[in-house]
């Protein structure tokens, strides 16, 4: 990952990445119905392809990021991430996967904003999205609320769009909605304040960060 990041800074500051990747279930996989069924196998695979993943992309694609102009790294979080909304229960692992990933995204945000102003770090909700990781739930791609791949794509670039700095450390549904369900704190956040009152706490050490 680090040498084609490096690769990729050859040509110049990135504008743009977006962490698309995503589990949900596969064969060793399954969501849970009840806590019995948790598998610590398969909690650390979920966290690793949802968490974690996206946080080494970020480690190492960061960096390359335009310092002094508009740049964005997105990764696509979910609603039943949100622990305000959980009212169902269940899939304990995938909705606590999610929940971290947008903790990650925040943390991630803030620590940004100190050395690239322009930058946006955010979450975004796809909405239903015909693939395979909803096709076990949702098998009707043709149903109301379901999206095509290449819809979604529309909607979430076009929600990237009209998103600026100020945005910066929260998730937006494809609608282009701040989700307060999913947002850690109100809709449209200051991460770029909260970086620097982390100075004042002694979390930063430096607001002069690689990253």
């Amino acid at each position: 990952m680090a040498a084609a990041a490096a690769r990729v800074g050859e040509a110049g500051p990135v504008g743009l990445v977006i962490v698309a990747t995503g589990l949900l279930h596969r064969a060793d996989v399954s969501p849970e119905k009840t806590v019995r069924a948790l598998d610590p196998a398969a909690i650390a695979t979920v966290f690793a392809i949802n968490a974690i993943g996206p946080a080494l992309v970020a480690k190492h694609f960061v960096p390359l990021l335009a310092r002094r102009e508009r740049c964005v790294f997105a990764a696509l979080s979910a609603r039943v991430g949100s622990i305000d909304d959980n009212r169902l229960g269940g899939w304990y692992t995938y909705r606590a996967s999610k929940s971290a990933l947008n903790q990650i995204l925040r943390t991630l945000a803030i620590e940004v904003a100190r050395s690239r102003p322009e930058a946006i770090v955010l979450g975004l909700h796809p909405g239903t999205v015909a693939s395979g990781l909803s096709r076990l739930f949702r098998p009707d791609p043709t149903a109301d609320g379901v999206f095509s791949p290449e819809e979604s794509a529309k909607h979430l670039l076009r929600v990237l769009n009209g998103l600026g700095a100020d945005d910066t450390g929260g998730v937006f549904a494809w609608d282009g909605s701040p989700d307060p369900r999913l947002n850690a704190v109100s809709a449209r956040t200051d991460a770029r304040d909260d970086a620097m009152r982390s100075f004042e706490v002694g979390i930063a050490p430096s607001a002069d960060l690689q990253v």
